[in-house]
C-alpha cells in the first residue's frame, strides 16, 4: 500500500526573535512548535533562507499519515507572504492544502474558530498573505486573544505578553489548537469546526 502523497503546509504567523516570543501575535508560532514536538523533530532552515520548517507526517506512530511541512517565516509578521509563498512553489502545495494559525482580536481568549478563507480584518500577517497568494482562500485556525482593555492601542496589545492569568490556561490552548490542525488536516473542515468552534 503506498503512502499518500499529498502534502499539508501548516503556517505558524509571528515575528521571529526572542523578544517578541511571549506576545499574543506569536500564538501561531507556540502552535506550530507543539506540532513540531508531536512529531519529534525540531525547526531547522529552509534552504530558501527565509523560513525555517520541519518536515513530517501526522498520524499515529507506524500509521502513514499526510505529509506536512510546518513553517515559520524568518521575516516580521507584515512581510511574511514573501517566504511563505515561496514555500507553497518549493513543495508544490496547492492553497486548498495550506493551514495558517493566527491570533485573532475578534474572538475571546480561550476560543478559537475554524474556516476556509476570508479577509484580514486588520492583520498584518494575513494581509501579506493575501498580496502574496493573491487570494484568502487558504484555511485559518483563529486562536483568539481578545480585544485590548480600556483604551490600550491594539498595537500594543498584540506586542504584549498574555496576562498572568492568561498564561496559566496558554499550555492549554496552545494543545487545543494544534488538536485543531491534525482535526482539519485528518478529518476534514466540518469535523474540525464540529469540534472546535465552540
Amino acid at each position: 500500500m503506498s503512502e499518500p502523497a499529498e502534502v499539508w503546509l501548516v503556517v505558524g504567523l509571528g515575528n521571529p526573535g526572542p523578544s517578541y516570543a511571549g506576545h499574543r501575535h506569536n500564538v501561531g508560532h507556540l502552535v506550530v512548535d507543539e506540532l513540531a514536538r508531536r512529531m519529534g523533530s525540531g525547526f531547522r532552515a529552509h534552504k530558501s533562507g527565509r523560513a525555517d520548517v520541519v518536515e513530517g507526517r501526522l498520524g499515529a506512530p507506524g500509521t502513514p499519515g499526510p505529509r506536512v511541512v510546518l513553517a515559520k517565516a524568518r521575516s516580521y509578521m507584515n512581510e511574511s507572504g514573501g517566504a511563505i509563498k515561496s514555500l507553497v512553489t518549493f513543495y508544490k502545495v496547492p492553497l486548498t492544502r495550506v493551514v495558517v494559525v493566527h491570533d485573532e482580536l475578534d474572538i475571546p481568549f480561550g476560543t478559537m474558530r475554524v474556516k476556509l478563507g476570508g479577509g484580514d480584518n486588520g492583520h498584518n500577517g494575513l494581509k501579506s498573505l493575501r498580496s502574496s497568494f493573491g487570494t484568502g482562500d487558504f484555511f485559518r485556525v483563529r486562536s483568539g486573544i481578545g480585544r485590548p482593555p480600556g483604551r490600550q492601542e491594539v498595537a500594543d496589545f498584540v506586542l504584549s505578553n498574555y496576562s498572568s492569568t492568561e498564561r496559566k490556561d496558554l499550555p492549554f490552548e496552545v494543545d487545543r489548537a494544534a488538536d485543531a490542525v491534525e482535526t482539519l488536516i485528518l478529518d476534514g473542515l466540518e469535523k474540525a469546526q464540529q469540534t472546535f468552534n465552540s
